[in-house]
């Protein structure tokens, strides 16, 4: 387990700014709560096995004691760096990303599981989406009880949605709830 270099970090954040815009800074600099100290210090970002972390300081200075092969891992997992060496979100990171998310789309109840089963998102599933959502934004999947579903990039933008056909695809698909049970070993 290691701290990110200059451009994983860079990597990392581009990703995250993509759906948090300028909430990023919410996401390192707010106080951790976690931890048995008593000033557990803030959030970072670590890397372990192409898998990059997000946990609070004080997890990270105990997890310093376990050797390398045995720690399976440390904090929350948000993401993996792939073979090419480019980085994705995976379904964990999205507590993260819908407490600081700029942009969501709400999907109508009856049209949620076909979301759920990785599909992308069409005209005839969306209830709302925020306005000013532009074309390649990365916006949070919500349900109409405001309960997270996963999330992707916006395939059109919100002005477009409305003049949009019924089949257009308006949220390309990233990551769902769903995962946890289709990709049960990958995620491990």
């Amino acid at each position: 387990m290691r701290p990110l270099d200059e451009k994983e970090t860079t990597m990392v954040f581009e990703k995250l700014f993509k759906f948090t815009g300028p909430n990023l800074k919410h996401l390192l600099e707010r106080p951790a709560v976690e931890g048995p100290d008593p000033e557990p210090g803030r959030y970072c970002l670590r890397l372990h096995k192409n898998r990059v972390y997000y946990a609070s300081e004080a997890l990270v200075r105990r997890a310093t004691a376990v050797a390398r092969p045995r720690l399976a891992a440390v904090g929350t997992p948000i993401g993996k760096f792939t073979h090419h060496g480019s980085f994705h979100l995976t379904v964990h990171a999205l507590d993260l990303l819908a407490a600081h998310a700029r942009r969501r789309v709400w999907l109508k109840p009856d049209t949620e599981r076909s979301f759920l089963f990785g599909n992308s998102v069409p005209k005839s599933s969306l209830a709302r989406i925020t306005e000013n959502t532009k074309s390649g934004d990365g916006v949070v999947v919500m349900s109409m009880s405001d309960v997270p579903l996963g999330f992707g990039i916006a395939a059109r933008s919100a002005q477009d949605c409305r003049k949009a056909d019924t089949n257009a695809v308006v949220v390309l698909h990233q990551a769902d709830a769903g995962e946890y049970l289709r990709k049960e070993e990958e995620l491990m």
